[in-house]
C-alpha cells in the first residue's frame, strides 16, 4: 500500500541557510521543525529529506563529512521522538547533467520507487522555487515554500503555500 509523505529540503527548511554547510557547530535547527515533523508522523506521513550538496562536488566538503552530519541531524530528530525514514542528495553541481538535482525530480522518483509512495497525497516543503519545480515533476502538487532559507518572490512562486517557516505548517497540512 503507498504511502504519503512529507519531504522536506534541508538547508533553510530544517536548519538555518548556511552555504555549503557540514559542520556540526554550525548546524542550527530551525525553530518549529521538531513540533512539525511530530505533527506530521501523527497525521500518518512519513518524512523523507531531499538536499542538493554542491559542496561535494565542488571540493569543499567530501561524502564522508556529509553523511557525518547527516548522522548527527538524525540522531538529533531521533531524541526528540521524530523517525526520518530517509535521507535523498545529490552531490553533483549546478553544471552537472544528473538527473538528481533539483529542480529535476530525481530524488524524489528514487524514493518514491524505494518507498512506494503516493506522490498526489504527499508534500513538499523547501526554501527554493528548485525544490518546488522538482516537486511538481514529480507529481506533488501540494507544496510549500517558507521564508527561512531563500529570498522568496511570493508574487511568482508556483508554490500552493508561502509561510514564514516550517513551524506554521501546522495551520495548512491537516490530513
Amino acid at each position: 500500500m503507498a504511502i504519503k509523505t512529507i519531504f522536506l529540503d534541508r538547508d533553510g527548511v530544517i536548519n538555518k541557510e548556511i552555504n555549503y554547510l557540514y559542520k556540526i557547530n554550525d548546524f542550527h535547527f530551525i525553530h518549529g521543525v521538531f513540533d512539525a515533523c511530530i505533527y506530521f508522523e501523527k497525521l500518518g506521513y512519513k518524512i523523507i529529506i531531499i538536499t542538493n550538496q554542491a559542496g561535494i562536488s565542488k571540493g569543499l566538503y567530501t561524502e564522508n563529512d556529509y553523511q557525518k552530519l547527516s548522522r548527527w541531524m538524525l540522531s538529533q530528530f531521533s531524541n526528540k521522538g521524530v523517525k526520518i525514514l530517509d535521507i535523498f542528495h545529490c552531490p553533483h553541481n549546478s553544471e552537472s547533467i544528473c538527473e538528481c538535482r533539483k529542480p529535476k525530480p530525481g530524488l524524489l522518483l528514487q524514493a518514491k520507487a524505494k518507498y512506494d509512495i503516493c506522490m498526489k497525497d504527499s508534500w513538499m516543503v523547501g526554501d527554493k522555487e528548485t525544490d518546488i519545480e522538482a516537486a511538481h515533476s514529480a507529481g506533488i502538487s501540494n507544496s510549500v515554500i517558507v521564508k527561512t532559507g531563500h529570498k522568496i518572490n511570493e508574487l511568482t512562486t508556483k508554490a500552493k503555500f508561502t509561510l514564514d517557516s516550517i513551524g506554521q505548517t501546522k495551520n495548512i497540512i491537516s490530513h
